[in-house]
């Protein structure tokens, strides 16, 4: 599948921010080293039928040995930027002391990454919660924000002095409805109640870790990551309508509004009924919650196409597809909806540069006879949403860089190693990395985007 999208360099302004995005869990291996203890996600994988092929990120890419191999890469493809996530098992112990040996580690690698001429993005949480956290209530217990909060006090007090931009979480939905509603993410619970309860804990510990960053690192710029999906009625019609706006509400607007407009919609409110208990959301809640941010960071793969439920009582709606080329996950490629996401955020919400903080595609890679990887289809793929991003430039949306997800072939969640996203080829028996065509293509694109600066 190609996808014809014009996109030239030119497009974008000299200060645009271009990079490369990853997460602990997904890259670092190492999980019993330097003193890291369990996260949820070393559970889950440790549970049978959980994850794809039972396997788990134990070495995953082997990034914690092999970080200055992985930062040469960076500076190979030209990024201006590096987005990763730290590990909380990794930083602090189960009774909140900080873990020299961990926090040092991201000394090491934020050292490293300056040193190539690139910008690190840290992301304080990336789903991994540590497994003494859950067993204490995990993110249903409204003690595990204040417990974010903690590690944004460490982690920004060490690094801030080199790390300009941190972001709280990232998207918050996943960590709760899947973790803790459907049960497809760690920890594998099945709860609605569960599941709303920790949607509006993260939602409380991005407040508070903007507090506690604001204070250990006023210099960095702060903001949050969310995973935004335009939705479309598969057909015309008032319940299809309705049900566009069930899953905008409870995907989009649950964390847009409380973040950007210091509110909760009063729709998903009633959707929801009970399932909000009447402790949940405190005075003071809400006010927490609507810090001052400095950026957006949106995650965007495909659009949500919705549909009345054929079984009535049953669910309020169902995916489907719009008959769309698809990636090799199931996802629909479809970078109008990229675009639209951008113009809505900007429409609706008040101004935020808004960061493209991960956008990337899963293909059945093949490795040819000479080593080197043709994967035409991802870069179609990056190309149509450059040029989404571009176009959504021309409507006032104020995009400001560009992450592609990822920089490697990693752990990919309960898809295990199934799912390739990498610009990087990662042969996880020898640890091999060998750039594909598509990582090429965008370190060309980047680096011709940068010489604009200086022509």
């Amino acid at each position: 599948m190609l996808v014809d999208a014009a996109v030239r360099p030119e497009e974008f302004p000299p200060d645009f921010v271009w990079g490369a995005a990853t997460a602990s869990y997904q890259i670092e291996g190492a999980a019993t080293l330097g003193g890291r203890t369990p996260s949820i996600w070393d559970t889950f994988c440790a549970e049978p039928g959980r994850v794809v092929g039972g396997d788990t990120g134990d070495v995953a890419c082997d990034h914690y040995h092999r970080y200055g191999e992985d930062v040469g890469l960076m500076r190979t493809l030209g990024l201006a930027a590096y987005r990763f996530s730290v590990s909380w098992s990794r930083v602090l112990t189960p009774s909140g002391e900080v873990n020299a040996d961990g926090l040092g580690f991201y000394d090491r690698l934020v050292d490293e990454v300056l040193a190539a001429g690139i910008d690190p993005w840290v992301t304080l949480y990336h789903w991994d919660l540590p497994q003494h956290l859950e067993d204490a209530g995990g993110w249903p217990a409204r003690d595990t924000a204040a417990r974010l909060a903690e590690l944004a006090a460490v982690v920004g007090g060490r690094l801030g002095d080199r790390v300009g931009h941190f972001i709280t979480l990232n998207e918050p939905w996943c960590a709760a409805f899947l973790g803790y509603g459907n049960g497809i993410h760690a920890p594998g619970r099945h709860s609605a109640a569960d599941a709303v309860a920790a949607s509006h804990h993260l939602n409380l510990a991005h407040g508070l870790s903007v507090q506690a960053l604001r204070a250990a690192a006023p210099d960095a710029l702060v903001g949050t990551t969310l995973n935004l999906y335009p939705v479309t009625a598969a057909f015309p019609g008032a319940d299809s309508e309705d049900a566009v706006r069930r899953i905008d509400g409870l995907q989009n607007r649950w964390f847009l509004d409380p973040a950007l407009l210091g509110s909760y919609p009063d729709d998903v409110l009633a959707d929801l009924g009970a399932l909000v208990a009447p402790t949940l959301i405190q005075d003071g809640d809400l006010g927490t919650i609507h810090q001052p941010l400095d950026f957006l960071g949106i995650n965007y793969y495909t659009r949500h196409v919705v549909r009345p439920s054929a079984y009535p009582g049953t669910n309020a709606g169902e995916f489907t597809h719009r008959g769309l080329p698809t990636a090799a996950n199931g996802w629909e490629v479809d970078p109008e909806g990229l675009t639209e996401i951008l113009v809505r955020v900007a429409r609706d919400y008040p101004a935020l540069p808004l960061f493209i903080t991960e956008n990337g595609s899963a293909w059945d890679d093949t490795v040819e006879a000479d080593g080197s990887v043709v994967d035409a289809d991802r870069l179609a793929y990056l190309a149509a949403h450059l040029a989404a991003c571009a176009r959504a430039r021309e409507q006032g949306a104020d995009v400001a860089g560009y992450f592609a997800w990822s920089l490697l072939d990693n752990f990919e969640w309960a898809e295990g190693y199934a799912m390739r996203f990498g610009l990087v080829h990662v042969d996880f028996a020898t640890q091999r990395r060998t750039v594909k065509a598509s990582g090429e293509w965008y370190g060309r694109f980047v680096r011709a985007a940068r010489d604009i600066l200086s022509p």
